[in-house]
């Protein structure tokens, strides 16, 4: 039971990453124009020229946004397992166990979140950016 449970959690979760979050990118046109198009050299194959804090402040945010879903599925399937223990006590505790460690994995992205965006704006005020 518990192998199937976790199966049913990494298929979500994989296709939550793979599916649903890159239609939904493509949907608020968020992923870019992957289009030919410019006169530049970067411009015309896609490149762009972002500087360099811009995208690694980019792919933090990114990493530490499918963390969050992550942490939010856990405390939601915390939260079902909860309501469907039907009085087995086993499975509360368990489901409780879910939402504290969810709950905690939550308060760690945020605080990884503001650490990095501190360190990337004290960067770009040294650098002159």
């Amino acid at each position: 039971m518990k192998k199937l449970m976790n199966k049913k959690v990494f298929a979500v979760i994989l296709f939550t990453a793979l599916v649903i979050v890159p239609i939904m990118g493509m949907a608020s046109g968020d992923l870019g124009d992957f289009g030919l198009t410019g006169e530049n050299g970067a411009d015309s194959i896609g490149l762009g020229n972002a500087d360099v804090k811009e995208i690694v402040n980019n792919i933090i945010v990114v990493i530490l946004g499918f963390l969050g879903l992550i942490a939010v599925v856990l405390i939601l399937i915390g939260g079902f397992m909860w309501m469907t223990a039907g009085g087995n006590e086993e499975r509360v505790k368990k489901g409780r166990q879910f939402i504290i460690n969810g709950v905690i994995g939550l308060v760690i992205i945020l605080a990884a979140y503001a650490i990095a965006k501190f360190v990337i704006e004290n960067l770009q005020t040294a650098t002159g950016a």
